[in-house]
């Protein structure tokens, strides 16, 4: 081959390289920069922030109830349900006993002040029923209230029922407070059962079944056979 075929084939070769490597770092250019500008616009889609070195994706992350949100920042409030916020009172005063009765009872702990009348009724609490009976291995229910009446309150009541009913000044229910008698016609047409009110329509008595318990002045057993309300006076003789 003469020596000026050489010369232009190897000029070609040369340019075609050179325009090649050209093209290729226009390419590389071209995809340097549009990585940079993917990831500048994927930093913005996302909006990520950073408190405390955690980083927080506020387009994904749920907003939890109760907040507020000032400037960028989510603050979660935090309220108590106001079912278990427990007064000053139920916190620092009110005794184990107070709070048993007060779920019983269906009442405040502030009404259930007389912890001398809870402490008896949970001492006879659960002793059976037996008429004429009067001691802790078993009552009736009249000598159940003359117990009380006599522990608790200092006053004496006599034996029966129908005494205790007749020895004690009549008010209405809506006037009822604790240490109140209860009366009721379960049998026959005279009073034949006796029980002290405590608070919140509940009294306790001597139950020919079940005993010493708390019962419900609405129940559907008692609230027929109600008589009558009565508080004592004054002390009456046993005598």
């Amino acid at each position: 081959m003469p020596d000026i075929y050489k010369i232009t084939v190897v000029t070609v070769i040369a340019c075609m390289l050179l325009t090649s490597c050209k093209s290729l770092q226009r390419l590389a250019a071209r995809d340097t920069s549009a990585s940079k500008n993917t990831a500048t616009t994927n930093k913005k889609e996302r909006n990520i922030e950073f408190i405390d070195g955690i980083a927080i994706d506020r387009d994904k992350a749920p907003v939890p109830k109760n907040t507020t949100t000032t400037g960028k920042v989510t603050k979660v409030i935090y309220a108590p349900p106001t079912d278990v916020v427990l007064t000053n009172f139920n916190i620092e005063n009110a005794s184990a006993l107070q709070l048993k009765y007060a779920i019983m009872l269906d009442a405040s702990v502030e009404k259930l002040t007389d912890t001398l009348l809870l402490v008896n009724i949970d001492h006879w609490y659960g002793t059976r029923y037996c008429m004429g009976g009067a001691t802790e291995n078993c009552i009736d229910c009249s000598a159940f209230t003359q117990i009380l009446m006599r522990d608790v309150f200092g006053t004496d009541i006599p034996r029966t029922a129908r005494a205790q009913y007749d020895n004690s000044d009549r008010i209405g229910m809506e006037n009822l407070q604790e240490g109140d008698l209860v009366f009721f016609q379960t049998m026959g047409n005279d009073i034949s059962h006796v029980g002290i009110y405590i608070t919140n329509n509940k009294f306790v008595h001597a139950a020919t079944s079940g005993g010493v318990m708390v019962s419900d002045l609405n129940d559907t057993y008692w609230r027929p056979r109600f008589k009558g309300a009565g508080r004592v006076l004054k002390a009456v003789s046993l005598q």
